[in-house]
């Protein structure tokens, strides 16, 4: 009988063992790109750490002009502090008219005298209340309209320390030839040192630095961009 012939399979060697001694052990494709991917997280989280860190150092440390003067004067609505603060602006003369923006259409002028103990002429010859705008990007165009029907060239902002950076990056960019002049109205909840001990003040930190991370991506790409107002809003459903 007559026996068949194998050829045995020849037996592979290890790629790795012909590696010099010392060397590190060749990494899958896999594992390289789960290596790179945990370095730019890491890499992203320490920037937008980094980020925070900056973001809070300015509002904290950031002061009004000792000297305010400007055109005129916009406040952005959001607290009775602020509106009182831009009153008080507007008559010692910093600014030749005030735009209170962003007012509740059912809130009157006269409520809004009531409640900063305004003089009714100071109210009636120089103070303008918008109610069209609806958020943050509607009070820039609120202003934008109002700063070009006056011909001003300098504006007071005035709203809270910690909207501040997202309001001026919002009227520069619906504005960019105007000076706008920052005056910030110091949150009470950030006026002590260790205010990131504090959950409230350390909550409302967080959310506007994420709000001004996403209006800066906004801006720069125009993706997810609003108009702001009410009467845009009306007339898209119109």
């Amino acid at each position: 009988m007559t026996m068949g012939h194998t050829t045995p399979n020849p037996i592979r060697q290890d790629p790795e063992l012909d590696r010099p001694a010392g060397l590190p052990p060749r990494r899958g494709p896999i594992r390289r790109l789960l290596r790179w991917a945990g370095f730019g997280c890491v890499l992203a989280i320490a920037l937008v750490f980094g980020g925070f860190l900056r973001f809070a150092d300015s509002v904290t440390t950031l002061k009004p002009p000792v000297e305010p003067k400007a055109d005129a004067i916009v406040v952005l609505t959001g607290g009775y502090q602020r509106i009182d603060q831009a009153v008080e602006l507007l008559q010692k003369g910093a600014g030749k008219r005030l735009l209170i923006s962003g007012v509740h259409p059912t809130t009157t002028p006269a409520q809004i005298r009531k409640m900063t103990q305004g003089s009714a002429d100071l109210f009636s010859c120089c103070v303008d209340i918008g109610h069209d705008a609806i958020d943050t990007i509607g009070n820039a165009e609120e202003t934008s309209n109002w700063i070009h029907a006056k011909g001003y060239r300098s504006v007071l902002v005035v709203t809270n320390n910690y909207h501040m950076p997202r309001s001026l990056a919002e009227l520069s960019y619906v504005d960019p030839d105007i000076e706008f002049i920052p005056y910030p109205v110091v949150n009470s909840d950030l006026k002590t040192s260790n205010w990131f001990t504090d959950p409230n003040a350390m909550r409302v930190m967080l959310a506007e630095y994420l709000k001004v991370l996403l209006a800066g991506a906004r801006n720069i790409t125009g993706f997810g961009r609003h108009t702001g107002l009410r009467s845009a809003s009306v007339s898209a459903a119109d």
